[in-house]
């Protein structure tokens, strides 16, 4: 019997990421939603028939049918969200960022455990093509000892709803940076020693930063830069990776997210001139090279939701990952509201 899964909120990630993901994951079966918004009950009704709607996440849990809830709604809203629908029994799928804090996200763990549900939060961006080529590259050694790695999002524009107030989205490093937190997590094999975090607030008539530029020191030496904009005209490297031997260059993005709002994330095509560049040595020469990609598969995080409640499969994205993802959010908000580096002990 396919897991019957639930989705709240219906908003972009909602109805792009979530709803239509979740629909495609074989063992998953996309049974209802839950908005408040007639507009979106009508949106939901147009993408899906023969699925139920329902205006609050209390009416949700009462369909005892409902197995699997899915959280996609503002992130302060995420811990009790969470936590309303674990007490209820059932698995829960937040959306990044997992919570607001570290507090936060030990008492979702805490109530996972003591409900015995699956708790897991949506980092799909370890599924980008651009992340895996990279972790490929750095694993292989084809830059030697890495030993700087830069990361940066930066456009221009302000941000609309409630994504631009701080209260709700808590800041460019809860939003995309979320993912690169993720990300730097995933690829440095060290602990944290310290984290500096500038930022600017400048141009928008919002409360949330212009402009966010971190550094995070790991105690084996590496350093990790993080930076996100609404306010940059011109792009920088996605990826830039430094290491005694080689450089890596990486422009652009993955590309899934176009072809998944169109409803064909199958169709994804990648943009060879995006390929990473490398410089580095090859049997002691110098030599020039352009890496072919992995391929992205944004479709393997819900795969993995409906293995693991099917088939007992290891959960990819376990909380307590994430739970040090926000301990390192932690530690940048703080930086920046004080102007020093923070040490994470």
């Amino acid at each position: 019997m396919a897991i019957n899964t639930a989705v709240v909120g219906y908003g972009f990630a909602g109805k792009c990421f979530h709803s239509y993901l979740a629909n495609l994951a074989d063992g998953l079966n996309l049974y209802a939603v839950s908005t408040r918004d007639p507009e979106r009950q009508s949106a939901v009704r147009k993408d899906y028939s023969n699925i139920k709607i329902v205006s609050t996440v209390d009416e949700l849990l009462k369909d005892d049918n409902v197995q699997l809830v899915v959280i996609a709604t503002p992130h302060d809203t995420h811990k009790d969200l969470a936590i309303k629908c674990m007490d209820a029994g059932r698995h829960v799928v937040v959306d990044k960022a997992m919570c607001m804090n570290t507090a936060e996200a030990d008492a979702m763990i805490e109530a996972s455990k003591k409900n015995n549900v699956m708790l897991s939060i949506f980092q799909n961006r370890r599924w980008d093509s651009d992340y895996l080529t990279v972790k490929k590259a750095i694993n292989d050694g084809l830059l030697g000892n890495v030993f700087l790695i830069q990361v940066a999002i930066l456009g221009y524009g302000r941000p609309g709803g409630w994504r631009g107030d701080k209260k709700q989205v808590g800041g460019q490093i809860y939003d995309w940076g979320a993912h690169l937190v993720d990300q730097c997590l995933r690829l440095v094999p060290s602990k944290i020693d310290t984290v500096f975090c500038d930022t600017h607030h400048i141009k928008w008539d919002i409360d949330i930063e212009s402009h966010l530029n971190c550094i995070v020191k790991f105690q084996n030496g590496m350093s990790y830069g993080i930076e996100l904009s609404n306010i940059c005209r011109i792009k920088k490297p996605r990826w830039f990776v430094l290491g005694d031997k080689g450089t890596l260059c990486k422009y652009g993005l993955d590309p899934q997210e176009p072809y998944m709002i169109r409803g064909n994330i199958d169709a994804t095509v990648y943009n060879p001139d995006e390929r990473p560049k490398v410089v580095t040595e090859v049997d002691g020469k110098v030599t020039e090279m352009v890496l072919d990609y992995i391929p992205g598969n944004w479709k393997g995080y819900y795969q993995n939701i409906s293995d693991v409640l099917n088939k007992g499969a290891e959960l990819a994205v376990k909380p307590e990952e994430v739970r040090e993802n926000m301990r390192l959010i932690d530690a940048i908000v703080a930086s920046a509201e004080k102007g020093t580096s923070v040490k994470i002990i």
